[in-house]
């Protein structure tokens, strides 16, 4: 089997799920999501905030392939480039930190340690660039796939709770936890980026 990591780019984003490839809750505010959405152009919306990312920050994802077929991304990015975020209880995350915004793992490929590897590369590729956190808003009462990881999910694989709240705190993972990862968080990141789908239908917060 094999497997390759490679960095998300306009070229590659059509491997995404379709409803993750149409999904601009975190990329947009909530008020221009929800007219991108009405208005069908949340994919150019996506694609538009790729562009800017890529061009003014560099690689803000990364796309996992079994077998030449995409089964797993996730997507990350400072927050000044998440506009989302500041419209959480729990914002702004630490200006030390890149902001986790989602990831996923197709059902099928869990439990292969494609979770922990995918993770791993991305803390790598912060490290390089001085960065010492990840940091994500969790859901505390998560229920059901949605855009906003669950935060039990995120405590189980190390995040550490920085800012309570009782429906979204912020939680903080240190980069070089990740590197000295073992077999034992395996299963809780598999549940982690398994749980997690975008959902193209803007909710409130």
């Amino acid at each position: 089997m094999g497997r390759r990591l490679v960095p998300l780019t306009l070229d590659n984003l059509p491997d995404l799920p379709r409803r993750c490839g149409e999904c601009v809750f975190w990329e947009l505010d909530p008020v221009r999501g929800k007219a991108a959405v009405g208005a069908g152009r949340a994919r150019e919306e996506k694609e538009a905030w790729i562009s800017a990312v890529l061009l003014e920050w560099g690689s803000c994802g990364r796309l996992v392939y079994v077998d030449d077929v995409p089964v797993g991304f996730v997507l990350y990015a400072p927050p000044a480039y998440v506009p989302r975020a500041t419209a959480f209880p729990t914002s702004p995350v630490s200006p030390d930190a890149v902001q986790l915004m989602t990831g996923w793992i197709m059902p099928g490929y869990r439990g292969q340690g494609l979770g922990r590897v995918m993770v791993q590369t991305v803390a790598k590729d912060l490290l390089r660039r001085e960065f010492k956190a990840i940091e994500a808003f969790g859901d505390a009462r998560w229920k059901e796939p949605a855009c906003v990881l669950p935060a039990d999910h995120l405590l189980a694989v190390g995040f550490k709770t920085v800012r309570t709240h009782p429906t979204h705190p912020r939680l903080r993972l240190d980069l070089r936890t990740t590197l000295s990862w073992k077999e034992d968080v395996e299963h809780a990141l598999d549940r982690l980026l398994g749980a997690v789908k975008k959902d193209p239908a803007l909710r409130p917060l």
